[in-house]
């Protein structure tokens, strides 16, 4: 499908996740991670992430309806990396993406940034790209911690 940008428009979603940077970056980058948490909805999942992640590097995200009534895949090239701090991306369709990671008061605010396509409406995108989102911190949330009790419990336990 071939998508036209919103001339000189951006949209910016933001969060701030209370997990170590690392983690954060961890969960954001892992294919494993990103196959759980990026659904805009809970009828949509992602049935398959692939992710080279390195300056020209691709990605594609096979994003599919629950029910199997329609599916696509978010793709694109990374053109900048900035471990645990920066990701840009263009998209397959021409669009840019930003997204930076800013540890704040022992949590990250993850901010992104990114052009609208003509096709859907703005507030339609923006609520689409910050329910995405907040899938991705209720899942490093509530992952992080176990990991980080689990290892605790080990500690204690020996």
């Amino acid at each position: 499908m071939c998508y036209s940008t919103a001339m000189n428009q951006r949209i910016t979603v933001e969060t701030q996740v209370n997990a170590p940077l690392e983690v954060v970056w961890s969960f954001w980058t892992g294919t494993k991670h990103i196959e759980v948490w990026n659904a805009a909805s809970k009828d949509w999942y992602t049935p398959q992430a692939i992710n080279n992640l390195k300056i020209g590097g691709r990605f594609t995200y096979r994003m599919e309806a629950r029910d199997g009534s329609s599916g696509f895949d978010f793709a694109g090239t990374y053109t900048t990396i900035v471990p645990n701090e920066k990701i840009e991306y263009k998209l397959d369709d021409g669009r840019v993406v930003r997204i930076d990671f800013i540890p704040e008061n022992g949590m990250v605010s993850i901010v992104e940034t990114f052009e609208p396509e003509t096709i859907h409406s703005l507030d339609m995108q923006r609520v689409g790209w910050q329910t995405i989102l907040d899938s991705f911190k209720a899942y490093t949330e509530k992952n992080s911690k176990q990991g980080f009790l689990s290892g605790v419990k080990k500690l204690f336990t020996r």
